[in-house]
């Protein structure tokens, strides 16, 4: 039997623990524009399907310990199915909440969708148990080729892929090594963890509209979160002069405005990373993605060129430690449990730089479009992507910030974006600035503060502190 990576090992677990649900379904839409054959868009799903083991791939368990099975090719056929919605939206999104059963057949859906004589919409659903947002390139990629061949008649004519996912999950086991051998590789990142997560607050304490619940719900909405082309362009350039990455400003920022909102000064935020630390992987639809907790200090009242500092000290430390799970970190710290928080950090920064390559074949228009679940998995999560114009100069960032329904209203939720960018605008024009002297509050939360203050009332109100008991207080693509 293979055994699952760790990383699937973790949504395995969720599954079983908390029922099948919609929490960890990717969804994607492509708009095609142009005459489309049908049958031989049908076709090419299923040959991209044969050509990635992991998206016919199931996952049983014997006597409670789970392995993958990958289905043979006439066992794993994905029936591609045509809808014609009368309305568009809605069928998107019933689609991105179809439910996967892990153990019985492959957790891909495809639906395609008519909007028009000469235009579809392409629904791809899968569970993150077998992809991650660096898979879309290569899955886009190879549909639109084995698409381009079957619409000529033939199959597609492509190189054999160099590994499988399987051949990862072995290797990952074999490269990691045993926790209880001091001279592996997990021993020895687990140590550096358990030094740089020590005293780490359990729950970060934000004003929050709603008591924290006993259990989360994982009932999330979004609010749009936008950086101009200009402030895009001073923020590259503050990270440039600085030998930062602009990830490292953004997240130096984060902590500022998170901090000014009364988290303390110590805050950990959790970030993806792509987990493809070998070239064999990138071009393989699967889950590789590992998360790590980077924690800012801003002790001292730094200015921000000095946290920037700090941000990047340590998160070229932690890039250095980043083979080990976070569910084995998680283990080894074992930090107080509660249903109703993500354990060690709350926050969440993404910026996604993933491929996104589009092209089917002449004369058919691909365009991606978002389609969001009404989920959040930790209690804010912000997500942002870069765009450059034609000549590669920075043309702004877009993203969202995805929020717990059951903490926050949509009010708080755009507060914390603009807040965000208020932050970002004030260091990216004035570095020399204590972080104790960036503003991060528009006029009406001021006023609303200082009637606080004079013996009036606000509606925010610190509820982590109720649930949270604070303690003593290769290669990345990030």
């Amino acid at each position: 039997m293979i055994p699952l990576s760790f990383a699937q090992r973790r949504l395995w677990f969720l599954n079983k623990l908390e029922g099948p649900s919609t929490t960890y379904n990717m969804a994607g839409a492509l708009r095609l524009r142009g005459p489309l054959d049908r049958q031989a868009m049908a076709t090419a799903i299923n040959d991209v399907v044969q050509r990635h083991e992991s998206l016919r791939t199931v996952f049983p368990d014997h006597a409670g310990e789970p392995y993958q099975q990958v289905l043979d090719l006439q066992d794993a056929h994905v029936t591609l199915e045509i809808v014609e919605p009368d309305d568009l939206m809605a069928a998107l999104r019933q689609a991105a909440n179809h439910v996967f059963d892990l153990a019985g057949s492959p957790p891909i859906r495809v639906t395609l969708l008519v909007a028009g004589p000469d235009e579809h919409v392409l629904m791809i659903v899968g569970h993150h148990i077998i992809g991650d947002g660096w898979s879309t390139a290569p899955l886009l990629r190879d549909i639109g080729r084995a698409y381009q061949a079957r619409s000529h008649g033939r199959a597609p004519d492509w190189e054999p892929l160099p590994v499988q996912y399987v051949d990862y999950t072995l290797w990952q086991a074999e490269l990691l090594g045993a926790a209880d051998d001091p001279d592996s590789v997990v021993a020895g990142q687990l140590s550096f963890w358990a030094k740089e997560l020590a005293g780490a607050p359990e729950c970060l304490s934000l004003p929050t509209d709603r008591p924290r619940p006993p259990a989360a719900t994982y009932r999330g909405d979004v609010v749009p979160l936008t950086i101009d082309a200009d402030l895009h362009a001073r923020l590259a350039e503050l990270a440039r002069a600085n030998g930062a990455t602009l990830f490292m400003v953004l997240h130096a920022g984060l902590a500022v405005l998170l901090s000014r909102w009364g988290a303390g000064e110590d805050i950990p935020v959790g970030s993806p990373l792509a987990g493809r630390t070998d070239e064999a992987l990138d071009d393989l639809v699967g889950f590789f993605i590992n998360t790590v907790v980077l924690r800012t200090d801003l002790t001292g009242d730094p200015t921000f060129r000095a946290l920037l500092g700090r941000v990047r000290e340590r998160a070229l430390a932690v890039l250095e430690n980043q083979d080990v799970p976070f569910d084995l970190v998680v283990e080894q710290l074992n930090p107080e449990r509660s249903p109703g928080r993500n354990p060690l950090f709350q926050v969440m920064l993404t910026v996604q730089n993933a491929p996104r390559d589009v092209d089917l074949v002449p004369g058919l228009v691909a365009e991606m479009e978002a389609v969001r679940t009404p989920t959040a998995k930790v209690d804010l999560s912000f997500t942002v992507s870069e765009c450059f114009g034609p000549d590669g100069a920075p043309a702004g960032l877009t993203g969202d910030l995805e929020y717990a329904l059951d903490l926050f209203g949509r009010g708080s939720a755009e507060a914390l974006a603009a807040g965000l960018v208020r932050v970002l605008a004030a260091v990216a024009a004035t570095p020399e600035v204590p972080v104790s002297r960036v503003d991060v509050l528009v006029p009406d939360e001021r006023r609303a503060l200082l009637d606080l203050g004079a013996g009036g009332s606000v509606t925010w109100n610190r509820n982590c502190s109720r649930t949270c008991s604070p303690r003593g207080r290769r290669r990345s693509r990030t």
